[in-house]
C-alpha cells in the first residue's frame, strides 16, 4: 500500500468514534507482551471474517481516549519488525500471518499499523490452539455460536 494510502487509512480510523471488533488502537510505547499480540491477531482476524471486512488493523502508537499519535519504539529495527511474520504464523492454525507489517514516522511519532487479514471462511483462527474474538472492545474467547 502506497505511503499516501496508509496516511489516508490511518487518518480515517482515527477518525472513527470508537474502537471495533477489528479495529485496536494500543499505545505500545516501547514494548508489547507477545501473547497478547498473538491474542488480537487471532481475535481481530476472526472478527472481520465475521463482519465481513477486508482486513483487520491492529495500530501501535495510537492511544485511544483521547485518541492521538504518542509515537512508538516497539522493534525498532525493520528486521525485527519483519520477524513477526514467522513467529506470528508459527502459533496460529494454518499459519496465517499478517498481511502486511506498516511502518510510518510521523511528525508525531512513529506508528506501526499491523494488517490482519480475515480469517477464512468456516475457518477461525486459533492463537496457541485457543480461539480469539472481541465483545465489542473487550478482548475474549470465541463464542459458540461465532465458531459455527
Amino acid at each position: 500500500m502506497p505511503l499516501v494510502d496508509l496516511k489516508q487509512k490511518l487518518a480515517w480510523l482515527m477518525t472513527l468514534p470508537a474502537e471495533t471488533e477489528w479495529l485496536e488502537f494500543k499505545e505500545a510505547k516501547s514494548n508489547f507482551d507477545f501473547r497478547q499480540l498473538g491474542k488480537y491477531f487471532s481475535a481481530l482476524s476472526n472478527e472481520a471474517n465475521l463482519k465481513n471486512e477486508k482486513n483487520a488493523w491492529l495500530i501501535f502508537g495510537i492511544q485511544d481516549n483521547p485518541r492521538k499519535i504518542i509515537g512508538t519504539t516497539y522493534r525498532t529495527s525493520r528486521t525485527d519488525l519483519d520477524s513477526l511474520k514467522s513467529e506470528i504464523a508459527n502459533k496460529t492454525s494454518g499459519r496465517v500471518t499478517f498481511i502486511e507489517i506498516h511502518e510510518l514516522n510521523l511528525p508525531e511519532g512513529r506508528v506501526i499499523m499491523f494488517e490482519i487479514p480475515p480469517a477464512p471462511l468456516s475457518m477461525p483462527v486459533a492463537w496457541d490452539g485457543h480461539y480469539y474474538g472481541r465483545d465489542g472492545q473487550t478482548l475474549c474467547p470465541l463464542n459458540i455460536q461465532e465458531l459455527a
